[in-house]
């Protein structure tokens, strides 16, 4: 933590474009960041508007905690699977360093924040800072800009693919859920000016 907080974090009025974004995904034990823990980290940085898969990175996390059935059916993550894991504090400063000074995408922030911020909190005591950009509230604005109800569901990330014609894919998996993130951001940044200046502080959330 002490190498990644004094990391400059990227000026809110340049363009997305010039700056490195991490797409990240998790999969929990659970929705409570208090009680849960993390199982699964999956991430690929997008460089100039490009998908870097050469940067992949994924990692199982083993815990104490006993993986709930219907977590388990989910994202197929058993306890057997989780016991061959490497231990979160083995695991998060690489996770720090892959994150420090750039902008993290994410579907859904609740859960990515809440679970890094809670095992930094754990770790070493401190708040999980960074710019994040946010697929899930970018298409609920995209949508309510159109006048368009958001029917129940819509805004899940395979159903946003839908809508961009984006290929199926493998879902609860956290380095594939992180690839198809970053895909359906390039697709729905592909709508919103291409040719001008994409301000990046108009992306945060």
């Amino acid at each position: 933590m002490k190498a990644f907080l004094p990391h400059e974090r990227p000026d809110t009025k340049s363009d997305r474009r010039d700056l490195p974004i991490v797409a990240v995904d998790l999969e929990t034990t659970g929705l409570d960041p208090e009680k849960d823990r993390i199982i699964s980290i999956g991430l690929v940085e997008i460089h100039h508007g490009n998908i870097m898969l050469d940067t992949a990175w994924h990692r199982i996390i083993s815990t104490s905690k006993e993986i709930p059935e219907e977590s388990a059916i989910v994202h197929h993550l058993t306890d057997d699977v989780v016991a061959t894991g490497e231990h979160i504090e083995d695991i998060m400063p690489e996770l720090l360093q892959r994150l420090s000074g750039k902008i993290m995408l994410v579907h859904y922030e609740f859960v990515e924040t809440q679970f890094i911020n809670a095992a930094c909190q754990r770790l070493y005591g401190s708040p999980f800072l960074i710019h994040m950009v946010d697929t899930l509230k970018r298409a609920y604005k995209q949508m309510i800009k159109r006048n368009h109800t958001v029917q129940p569901g819509e805004l899940r990330l395979f159903n946003l693919r839908k809508i961009y014609k984006l290929p199926e894919y493998k879902a609860h998996n956290a380095l594939y859920d992180a690839i198809a993130t970053a895909e359906l951001f390039m697709a729905m940044s592909a709508e919103s000016n291409p040719q001008g200046k994409q301000i990046l502080g108009d992306y945060l959330t």
